[in-house]
């Protein structure tokens, strides 16, 4: 009879462990990186990953395939947002600071151009049929940059924009505005807005990630912490559902109809769909305490989290393994 049970408790354990839809695959220290991590890119070709050291004001680059740091890029001011756009072979970073997107050549990391835009220069995103990056700012815009690294238009909105998204089949572009409780649909051509979306007592839009297939936007507030689910079509919530607490990145893995959700409360929340219209925490992975920001390339087919330093615990990048 012990023989079995302790047999069965470890056949459990075994189990538990393989169950897991992340598993931890290796750290990338990062050394003297010192204050709070931002947002991330990657060179899916050149294995090469991007990040946004807010605290230190430097973008550091790794070699994902040496596993470990390549590059410094400093002076910047607070970078939080940065992208890298393959085509061009060029990085673009926000910094938060002095409102400026830099421009870099990736190759060489020397800088190619700076375009002001004031104040508060954010998330980055990339047009790649109109070759055009929208860069949110200020207290409610969108820049729109050429593929010649110029200004070509903005579009105005009520807030500052957090995260967004951009559809490849149309014009559509969904952005969160937390201080005006609220998501917009933009139209992209003509540079206006659709409609506004309430999070319905939900507050603190700041993620966002999309299936566009199945016409579902995925939102994640931290007051309270909840997932909810957006019809593109109607605008209506479909779905709320408990999340990690404090997140700032979400994303869509469209192989496995998964959502990961990372928060500063120390979890990735994985959620499963179960239909388009349900979906469940699959599992609250614990982490680290502060590591809210993360970046899934479905490419390379892995989860990267930014861990901040801890003491005497260095900064580092934690790599993640998606289970089928």
């Amino acid at each position: 009879m012990k023989v079995f049970i302790i047999f069965t408790a470890f056949a459990g354990l075994a189990w538990g462990q393989a169950a897991q839809p992340l598993r931890l695959e290796r750290t990338i220290d990062l050394p003297d990186v010192q204050g709070r991590i931002d947002h991330m890119s990657i060179d899916v070709k050149g294995e090469r990953l991007f990040v946004s050291a807010l605290g230190n004001n430097t973008l550091e680059v790794i070699d994902l395939k040496a596993g470990k740091r390549i590059k410094t890029i400093g002076q910047l001011k607070e970078p939080q947002g940065v992208l890298y756009v393959p085509e061009a072979n060029r990085l673009y970073v926000a910094n938060g600071n002095d409102g400026s997107v830099r421009i870099f050549d990736a190759s060489s990391y020397a800088p190619l151009k700076t375009l002001d835009y004031g104040d508060d220069a954010d998330n980055l995103r990339y047009d790649a049929a109109h070759k055009r990056i929208y860069v949110g700012y200020g207290s409610g815009a969108l820049g729109e940059i050429g593929s010649d690294g110029n200004k070509v238009s903005e579009i105005k909105v009520d807030a500052h924009p957090e995260s967004f998204q951009l559809e490849k089949s149309s014009p559509r572009m969904y952005v969160n505005l937390p201080k005006s409780r609220k998501i917009v649909a933009v139209d992209r051509d003509k540079h206006s807005v659709l409609a506004s979306w309430k999070t319905d007592m939900a507050f603190a839009n700041y993620p966002m990630s999309l299936d566009e297939d199945d016409h579902r936007l995925f939102v994640v507030t931290r007051m309270p912490a909840r997932l909810l689910v957006f019809d593109t079509n109607t605008g209506k919530i479909i779905q709320k559902v408990a999340a990690v607490g404090d997140c700032d990145d979400v994303f869509y893995d469209k192989t496995r109809k998964r959502i990961y959700a990372s928060g500063g409360d120390g979890a990735i929340s994985v959620f499963q769909q179960e239909d388009v219209d349900h979906y469940k925490e699959l599992a609250h992975l614990a982490t680290v305490k502060g590591a809210r920001t993360s970046f899934f390339s479905p490419e390379l087919d892995r989860l990267f989290l930014a861990v901040r330093r801890q003491g005497s615990q260095s900064a580092a990048i934690q790599v993640f393994v998606p289970s089928l």
